[in-house]
């Protein structure tokens, strides 16, 4: 990892925005130009793991955004975000339009904050899916996030996947105890 690769820090996606879009925001610090393109918007069965996570059982819907991140034009993440459907069934969360300030800000509107962030990173192979909308070369792995997202009686609000190749990226955690 070079030193002046871009370091992503998870915090910044977490609290409510006053209206500008934190990934733009994020890259344009770098001096570049970071856009997203909702794919797809709505109601959907939850993935099985997904499910785990939001504490439904299998099978049950969920209200999906899947999104690719694009930095200067180039594919760089594909982002699933998944919110029970008692919290975002009708809300503007279900459609493919922005969200002036984003999800987060939305959700908090509606008065569920995130307090407590649980993430997983793993490295493993892409699917042929992911390797396509990512313009990745054969070989080579990718980098999975998975961020759960709880307010302050520790019920899920939120649930993310993220996909990205592994190069370039710095991933920062702080952590406070106490």
């Amino acid at each position: 990892m070079a030193q002046g690769d871009p370091v992503t820090t998870s915090a910044r996606y977490l609290a409510p925005s006053e209206g500008g879009d934190a990934w733009a925001a994020e890259a344009a610090v770098d001096g570049r130009r970071g856009t997203q393109e909702i794919v797809r918007a709505g109601e959907a069965v939850a993935p099985d793991r997904v499910a785990a996570l939001l504490g439904l059982e299998k099978g049950r819907q969920v209200v999906e955004r899947r999104r690719v991140m694009y930095l200067d034009g180039v594919p760089c993440e594909l982002t699933d975000s998944y919110y029970p459907v008692r919290i975002a069934r009708g809300t503007k969360l279900a459609g493919t339009a922005r969200i002036r300030g984003g999800a987060v800000r939305l959700l908090a509107e509606l008065g569920h904050v995130g307090v407590r962030v649980v993430e997983e990173v793993a490295a493993r192979m892409p699917t042929a899916d992911e390797r396509t909308a990512l313009a990745m070369d054969a070989d080579g792995p990718v980098l999975e996030v998975l961020r759960l997202t709880l307010d302050a009686r520790d019920r899920p609000v939120q649930a993310d996947v993220m996909v990205m190749p592994p190069g370039g990226q710095r991933l920062r955690y702080e952590i406070r105890i106490g």
